[in-house]
């Protein structure tokens, strides 16, 4: 007589997943259409400084180009500290209740990061530097959000990834961000050096603090 032996065969949800990248692809389209000319050259934006000049406006922080690539923005670095959480060993890649839990935490960093700075500019009066301050970090940020956007989808729906792929995309983006705020500190250089105590001050508590505190917060845990 033979015997069968059945094995549960476990299946990975991942609508969630191709719902959110469906939907941040459908926000840039919408984006793309309504503000052509500003999307074109946000995207020349590594080649050319020409959107910066141009949307150099601290009430630009605030418009619906901004916001809408916002939440694209944190999308993709969520999917990203996700997916590279999963590569490490830490995590599933299709928890969508952990997904939850990082893209709050991420709103609520960023925005109460936002906060804190607004407070400290009103402070020290140099509330229209940190505007377009923000604004050009932002820019910038953002759009290296979108560059690894199709790199997210690549890394979720691909199951045997090396872990020098994550550290490597990490690497180009602390490289970009050092650039960014390179190009940022050497266009506002003269207002920066006419008050720089508070600069520094702020560069300490909330540009370098922040970022140490969750790293050792990180590999504390994880010890």
């Amino acid at each position: 007589m033979t015997e069968y032996l059945l094995h549960p065969r476990v299946t990975e949800n991942n609508d969630w997943a191709t719902f959110l990248f469906v939907f941040a692809f459908a926000i840039i389209a919408v984006i793309k259409s309504v503000f052509g000319n500003r999307f074109g050259d946000f995207t020349n934006l590594i080649f050319s400084d020409k959107y910066s000049k141009i949307y150099r406006d601290s009430s630009q922080l605030k418009s619906s180009f901004t916001i809408s690539l916002f939440f694209v923005q944190v999308i993709s670095f969520a999917f990203f500290i996700q997916i590279s959480l999963s590569i490490f060993g830490y995590a599933s890649k299709t928890d969508w209740i952990l997904y939850i839990q990082i893209i709050t935490f991420l709103i609520f960093f960023i925005l109460s990061k936002y906060l804190i700075e607004k407070i400290i500019a009103t402070t020290f009066n140099i509330e229209e530097f940190m505007e377009q301050f923000n604004l050009q970090k932002i820019t910038y940020r953002t759009y290296i959000g979108i560059i690894i956007l199709p790199i997210n989808i690549l890394l979720f729906y691909y199951n045997t990834v090396s872990q020098n792929i994550p550290i490597a995309i990490i690497a180009i983006i602390l490289v970009l961000s050092i650039l960014t705020y390179s190009l940022s500190i050497k266009k506002y250089q003269s207002l920066i050096f006419s008050k720089l105590f508070y600069f520094i001050l702020y560069l300490c508590t909330l540009e370098i603090a922040p970022y140490f505190f969750m790293y050792y917060l990180f590999t504390k845990g994880s010890a």
